[in-house]
This record gives C-alpha cells, structure tokens and sequence, in this order.
C-alpha cells in the first residue's frame, strides 16, 4: 500500500492526534458518560489503521514497535485489570473497595466511583493494544498474499 496524497496525509496528521486525545477522553470518563474502556481503546486503536491509509505500510511498520503494543498495553492492561479484580479479594472477587459511601462525597465527584475507573483504564489499554495487533497483522496478511492467492486456494471471487 503506498502511501496516498499529500491531502490524505495531512488530514491523517490533524485528525489522528484528535482520535487519540477522545479515545483517551472516552476510556477516562467512562464511569459517568456512555463509553468507557472498550469504547475508548477501539477508537484509540483507529489511529493505526488511519496511519496504514494515509502513509502506506512501510513507512508505519518501519516505526510501529508490535513488541511495545503487546507488552505495554496488551499485557499490562491486563494484568491491571486482574490485579485489580484481586485486590477486592478480603470481602469477594471484584470488590469496590475504593468506593466512598454516599454520606462521605466530595461535593462534584460522584460517590461510589472508586475502582471502577482503574478498570476502565485497564481495559482501554488492553483493547487498544489488541486492536493495534489485529490492524497491523491483518495489513501483513494482505502484504503477504497480494492479489493473487497462493497455488490452491480459491477465495468467495471466483
């Protein structure tokens, strides 16, 4: 895939930036708005996929760190969102224990929020990571094949 128009690219430079900064809005506010964790990291994880359209695959891959997608975010958001599934363990299995009661809250926080939004985060990271993984292995399965299939297999075209 090369890389497309000078446009292309400069609109791939203003508006990646931007999915970035609502996806990391979206993980972090998920508590108190619709979104949260999921939500946050697919849209956090576009931004490689707007990256492959607008600068071609070689350029992204020469600096795209896979190693870094599967161990910062992948792997550490998941061990986050079980360390905090664990730490609740003295009363049961995903326990609020950051939680404040009702009578206890500041006022314009929201009571009751505690580990909610650690998780949150955790699993934004976790979706971004594996989403990130899944757009650049699904470019390289395109290299790989190019358009025409290998000896003996027949695609849905033909």
């Amino acid at each position: 895939m090369n890389p497309l128009s000078i446009v292309v690219r400069t609109g791939c430079d203003v508006f990646a930036w931007f999915m970035i900064i609502f996806g990391v809005n979206i993980v972090l506010h998920g508590y108190a708005t619709p979104g949260g964790g999921f939500q946050g990291g697919a849209v956090v994880a576009t931004f490689m996929a707007l990256l492959l359209v607008g600068y071609g695959g070689k350029k992204v891959l020469s600096w795209a760190n896979e190693k870094m997608y599967e161990f910062f975010f992948d792997d550490i958001g998941l061990l986050a969102f079980i360390a905090l599934a664990f730490l609740g363990f003295p009363r049961t299995f995903f326990y609020n224990f950051l939680a404040r009661p009702l009578t206890e809250a500041v006022s314009g926080v929201l009571p009751g929020v505690g580990t909610i939004e650690f998780m949150s985060v955790a699993v934004g990271l976790e979706v971004t990571g594996a989403l990130t993984l899944i757009v650049l292995t699904m470019y390289k399965g395109i290299r790989l094949f190019g358009e025409t299939p290998p000896e003996g297999e027949f695609g849905h075209d033909r």
